[in-house]
């Protein structure tokens, strides 16, 4: 049976553009074919959830037709727990892309332990650097991982003992600036030399651009532009081609093949 490949976006600080990496990256999975399912754990806010929601909403206004995942916002407090709707999706869709609130709790510990991508994005601060490592004031160099490595940590230990499984750990810097700074050289080496001690890799996310506030009202991605008639500027263009190289820097699997047949395997 084919399994989904489960993608966690999990970041306890706000502001980091999660939620609209989590939509992007949803869409354009499902752009490529792959059938994705979306899970919304910030019941209150729900944010990808409202997303996906105005996004459907243009569909039926323009009469077009989007690449759109399809979406839940789950609270295990008045239905079922996170793992086991997880685990129930897993054998129906290609990719499950799970979309965390900007805290630490249960729900969000039983997503990352059952990840088999976990995405933190952080803006390109020493402030959302914090997060997972601390840095020496004087040096820029990292004195000690911080909480949320640690929890990070945790999980990884619980995948392992469940079921021998890893959970790729991608730390995603948004919001880059284009002129390349002092201070963006500082965040990059110290993320350099933490990803070496706690055990991730780091790729560009997306960079600070209007569009992304004024695409939110209509549920539209960068993707969905021409779709929609509208003029792809010289800035839109770059920005697709962010996304496409975010995209390949997760590096998600193709489609798992099926099970080679019983004897094949009982040969082997």
């Amino acid at each position: 049976m084919q399994t989904a490949h489960l993608i966690v976006f999990a970041n306890e600080k706000g502001g980091s553009g999660k939620s609209t990496t989590a939509v992007h990256t949803a869409v354009a999975l499902a752009a490529a074919g792959r059938r994705v399912a979306t899970i919304d754990l910030d019941h209150r806010q729900r944010t990808l959830a409202r997303y996906l929601e105005n996004r459907t909403a243009t569909m039926e206004r323009l009469g077009v037709d989007l690449p759109l995942p399809h979406v839940e916002t789950l609270d295990p407090a008045k239905g079922p727990q996170v793992g086991e709707r997880i685990d129930a999706l897993r054998s129906e869709v290609d990719i499950i892309v799970v979309d965390t609130p900007g805290r630490d709790d249960g729900p969000a510990r039983a997503a990352i332990e059952r990840a088999d991508t976990l995405v933190t994005p952080i803006n390109d601060s020493f402030i959302d650097l914090d997060l997972i490592g601390q840095v020496d004031p004087d040096s820029y160099k990292i004195k000690r991982p911080s909480f949320y490595a640690e929890i990070v940590w945790d999980a990884r230990k619980v995948r392992a003992k469940t079921d021998g499984g890893t959970v790729d750990w991608v730390v995603l810097r948004n919001r880059l600036q284009h002129i390349e700074a002092r201070n963006m050289k500082r965040v990059a080496a110290a993320l350099a030399e933490l990803s070496k001690r706690v055990g991730f890799r780091v790729i560009p996310g997306l960079s600070e651009r209007v569009i992304f506030r004024e695409l939110f009202p209509k549920g539209l991605t960068l993707l969905d532009l021409k779709a929609i008639g509208a003029d792809a500027g010289i800035a839109h263009i770059a920005a697709r081609q962010e996304l496409r190289e975010m995209i390949a820097g997760l590096a998600l699997p193709d489609r798992k093949p099926e099970p080679a047949p019983a004897s094949t395997m009982a040969a082997a």
